[in-house]
């Protein structure tokens, strides 16, 4: 029997669409979940762990692996390791099947396997900064790390919101917006704008106006908008309401915990089933003319 390798097979029903991230699990004939990401003439398909590929190069799990652990033994001996350009080559390539999952991972809501693919990359950066015997090959790298970092940071937030933790959320935004700033303001030629502070500035806006207010910030409101109006009594009651309410809450972080009764025997342990978790609506697409 004669095997059909038209691909017009596969992609009949699965149209490519511009600007369109098409992303499908299927079942391989291993048996095992694949990834297959559509494209203009036709479509990249993907393990779901290890190597997109599913290759294990020198018997490891990626070539960062391998590197690693020789850079790692040259150290060990008081050596050097170093990355050429055939070695940076192969990295880079490994780099762009992890990129095109997490892409694809992001999609289909995977957040913690874009955490894994982005985390992935950021080390392979690091390890090729560290020992690229060129500072232009580190170079060729390092200014795709803003964007990998914001793409690492939306699925970690993304996490969060699942948790319907939205403070978490901001919080991490706010962390890796700060660090990819200070990243843009040590190169060379710092960029008058960057994309990936500007979607994380506009993200963290959106969650702002979802998060409930405190009853410190509730406070302080209130207190701001007394002053404003020259209500001076009631601002300085609500100043001396914040100093109390700051003061009950240091107190209780610095308490002693008492020590907990010993619990009653009983014949049989209740438990309790989680709640579920909030889910966060799908988020923006990542900024254009971007690679890695």
């Amino acid at each position: 029997m004669r095997m059909n390798l038209d691909l017009n097979t596969l992609l009949e029903g699965w149209p490519h669409e511009p600007g369109q991230i098409r992303v499908r699990k299927i079942k391989g004939n291993d048996g095992k979940e694949k990834i297959q990401l559509r494209l203009d003439l036709g479509l990249i398909q993907m393990e779901t762990a290890d190597r997109p590929d599913g290759a294990r190069p020198h018997g490891r799990d990626s070539l960062l692996t391998w590197h690693r652990e020789r850079a790692e033994a040259a150290a060990a001996q008081g050596g050097t390791y170093t990355l050429n350009g055939d070695d940076c080559g192969e990295l880079h390539q490994e780099g762009v099947q992890y990129y095109h999952r997490y892409l694809a991972l992001f999609q289909l809501e995977d957040f913690a396997g874009v955490v894994r693919d982005t985390q992935h990359n950021l080390e392979l950066f690091t390890l090729i900064s560290r020992h690229a015997e060129r500072e232009e090959m580190a170079w060729s790298f390092e200014q795709f790390r803003p964007y990998v970092l914001m793409m690492h940071t939306r699925a970690k937030a993304s996490l969060e919101l699942e948790r319907g933790n939205i403070a978490g959320a901001i919080e991490e935004i706010e962390r890796s917006r700060d660090r990819i700033l200070e990243m843009v303001k040590a190169r060379p030629e710092p960029a008058e704008n960057c994309p990936e502070v500007e979607f994380l500035n506009e993200w963290l806006q959106e969650l702002r106006t979802k998060r409930p207010l405190s009853k410190l910030e509730i406070l302080q409101r209130e207190m701001d908008r007394a002053v404003e109006a020259e209500a001076y009594e009631r601002a300085a009651e609500l100043r001396d309401a914040i100093r109390a309410f700051r003061a009950n809450e240091t107190s209780a972080g610095t308490q002693r915990p008492k020590r907990p009764r010993k619990p009653k025997t009983t014949s049989a342990a209740k438990g309790s089933k989680p709640s579920k978790a909030s889910k966060e609506p799908k988020a923006e697409k990542p900024p254009k003319k971007r690679r890695e």
